[in-house]
């Protein structure tokens, strides 16, 4: 089953900044806690689709609507080049 849904808020550190031992899932697997970000997330259930449970496990993916472009990381680096470019072109007084 699939669900909608907005983020509330995003943890700004993992499980491990709050864990000791890694937390074990209703499966039986442990999960390593570097893989734990907590997140609070709003559902928006439609009409028909069964609830959900105290207990029950979820898999989430967050789309951002972000497109990342090689080319716009490439502009990023080409933009820091050219600022050492030009500091490297900043004449220095010496003194004696």
């Amino acid at each position: 089953v699939e669900w909608n849904a907005e983020v509330g808020s995003i943890s700004p550190a993992t499980g491990a900044e709050f864990a000791l031992l890694p937390p074990q899932n209703a499966s039986g697997n442990w999960v390593k806690v570097v893989q734990r970000l907590p997140v609070r997330i709003f559902l928006k259930p439609r009409a028909g689709e069964p609830p959900l449970r105290a207990g029950m496990t979820a898999a989430v993916s967050i789309d951002t609507q972000r497109e990342r472009k090689l080319s716009n990381l490439l502009g990023i680096f080409n933009a820091n080049a050219a600022k050492r470019d030009a500091s490297a072109q900043i004449p220095l007084e010496v003194t004696k």
